[in-house]
């Protein structure tokens, strides 16, 4: 269905051509053969990858030995040798000793346009079909075969020009090593579902292609376009050549990419679970990936407060001059909900948000409410694909996307939603946009890895609060830093404004079962998001550690720490 999805049916003209031949007909007295007849419904059928209204047309003993799915094969099979893409059959001959013929030009990807005919013999009450029919060009007894030749595979390169990966397809290397492979991705053997159509663009099986990454986002444009031999093969009498094309060599893909700060990411992450993303502030621009940077949305944790606070504040349900009481937890919905490790937490806004207070945020779910806080987290860009490329390359990559249910449910699943946890999903990528945003004064950029503007994705700027939200949402990641849970991530001479978090996933396995009256211990991811310097945003940054051995002020911090300083030239 795919195939077949993909021919473009241009079987119009032809369906034209027999009306007015009908029309003319029926004016003169004159009455279109039959086997010509035949032959236009056949071609029109052709022109559509229509393989049942084709066997229709097909003589009784051609229609027994040729069931529709064997038909088919047939033609699918010449089609994938041949790298055609669509056919347009022109009008057919008037009959001459019981064959037609049929002109038809066929679009291919490796040798371009072949034109030739296809003798379409006629007896019985329909066509007498041989596998030879499947291409224009072939005689009687040959069938297709191709002698394909790849072309040079264009490099990747960082926004300095520094190779990302270069080489042939069985041997890409880069000066990075194995940092730059988070981003460019590798080259390998396509899995199988994906070779009948890489074989029609001219890629025999088996052949070395991008299976992920901007290798296989822009696998067409590095690869170049494949060349080499199409040949008619007759058993026994060899083979004589129908086309040939020089391969023509792919172009490279620039990125936006640090090479200075994809090494600090990696580095960072230091081959553990989870994902590191370094945004420009300024753009958007990604500088930096490194591991599952936006590939395996996690549960976000506290770093969803700054979501949570930009509704809230919007909606006017807490200021920052607002005072909560010091509680270790909080009843939301009819279940207890606990601020981290039990602590006790409250007092100002500016307080809560500094110490990530569950018993503050869990009850602004159900005060900001479904609609506000979902729509919230859709103009930060949740429920939408990520805008790192252009859509095809999107459509070849399938990146999931950061998510949050359009309808989140009762007040308990408000308030467990509002602090990050429930059905909220997010990857490093999408928290260091949200703090991209919150640097820029509310509005959000896209997020791009190539510099073509060809390959860039469409994507607008989205203004997702004003500019005072934005400035309040400074300050107060501003607090997590310099006296609240984020500390380590403090940087010598310059602010920095975060946001930690720490989701937890459920009980950690293989820990001992927990004492009478107490929880068990928990599996956690530890997150955390920033931008610096605050006042003068250029970069901006998010951590994830998956299963990780403490919460996020604790080992993700220090990891936007160490790239934020690398960065800015502090280290």
């Amino acid at each position: 269905m795919e195939r077949r999805r993909r021919i473009i049916t241009r079987a119009l003209p032809l369906a034209l051509l027999a009306i007015a031949s009908f029309v003319v007909g029926a004016a003169t007295g004159v009455r279109t053969p039959p086997e010509k007849a035949s032959a236009e419904r056949f071609a029109e059928a052709w022109a559509r990858q229509d393989f049942g209204a084709m066997q229709a047309e097909l003589n009784p003993a051609s229609r027994h030995a040729y069931p529709v799915k064997r038909l088919r094969n047939a033609y699918l099979d010449a089609e994938e040798t041949a790298t055609a893409r669509t056919f347009d059959p022109g009008q057919p001959s008037d009959p001459h000793g019981g064959v037609v013929t049929l002109p038809v030009v066929a679009n291919t990807a490796a040798f371009g346009n072949l034109a030739g005919d296809v003798k379409l013999p006629y007896s019985d009450g329909g066509i007498a079909w041989a596998s030879y029919l499947t291409f224009p060009g072939l005689a009687p007894g040959e069938h297709l075969v191709n002698n394909i030749s790849l072309a040079e595979r264009a490099p990747i390169l960082a926004r300095d020009g520094t190779p990302l990966a270069e080489g042939p397809a069985e041997a890409r290397s880069s000066p990075l090593g194995s940092a730059a492979i988070d981003v460019t991705g590798e080259v390998g053997q396509a899995p199988a579902e994906n070779q009948q159509q890489l074989a029609m663009q001219g890629f025999p099986a088996g052949t070395p292609v991008g299976i992920s990454g901007l290798e296989q986002a822009f696998n067409s444009r590095l690869a170049g376009q494949p060349g080499g031999e199409l040949l008619a093969a007759q058993k026994g009498t060899g083979s004589r050549v129908l086309a040939h094309s020089k391969p023509k060599p792919g172009l490279p893909v620039k990125t936006t990419i640090d090479p200075t700060l994809q090494q600090a990411a990696v580095n960072g992450l230091a081959g553990r679970a989870g994902g590191v993303t370094v945004l420009d502030a300024r753009d958007g621009s990604v500088r930096a990936l490194a591991g599952s940077a936006f590939s395996a949305p996690q549960p976000p944790g506290s770093t969803f407060k700054m979501i949570t606070t930009t509704a809230a504040l919007q909606k006017g349900v807490v200021s920052l001059d607002d005072t909560f009481p010091i509680l270790n937890g909080i009843n939301v919905g009819g279940r207890f909900i606990d601020n981290a490790h039990q602590e006790y937490c409250g007092g100002t806004f500016v307080q809560a948000f500094a110490d990530s207070c569950n018993s503050v945020f869990t009850p602004l779910g159900p005060k900001i409410g479904n609609d506000l806080l979902v729509k919230t987290a859709e103009r930060y860009g949740f429920n939408a694909e990520p805008s790192l490329y252009n859509a095809a390359a999107t459509a070849a990559v399938d990146p999931p996307k950061p998510s949050i249910p359009t309808n989140v449910g009762s007040d308990l699943d408000l308030a467990v939603s509002a602090i990050g946890q429930g059905q909220v999903l997010a990857t490093p990528l999408e928290l260091a946009s949200v703090a991209q945003t919150i640097s820029q004064g509310g509005i959000r950029s896209p997020t791009p890895i190539v510099r073509q503007k060809k390959l860039r994705s469409n994507a607008k700027p989205v203004r997702v609060s004003s500019k005072k939200i934005a400035g309040k949402l400074r300050y107060l990641m501003e607090g997590v830093v310099n006296s609240g849970t984020g500390i380590a991530a403090q940087l010598p001479g310059v602010q920095v404004a975060g946001k930690t978090g720490t989701a937890e996933l459920g009980p950690k396995p293989g820990a001992p079962a927990p004492a009478p009256g107490q929880t068990a211990e928990q599996a956690v991811d530890a997150w955390f998001a920033a931008f610096a310097p605050a006042t003068k945003p250029r970069l901006a940054v998010a951590v994830l550690l998956v299963d990780a051995s403490a919460d996020g002020g604790t080992v993700a911090a220090p990891i936007a720490h160490d790239i934020l300083a690398t960065g800015l030239g502090l280290g």
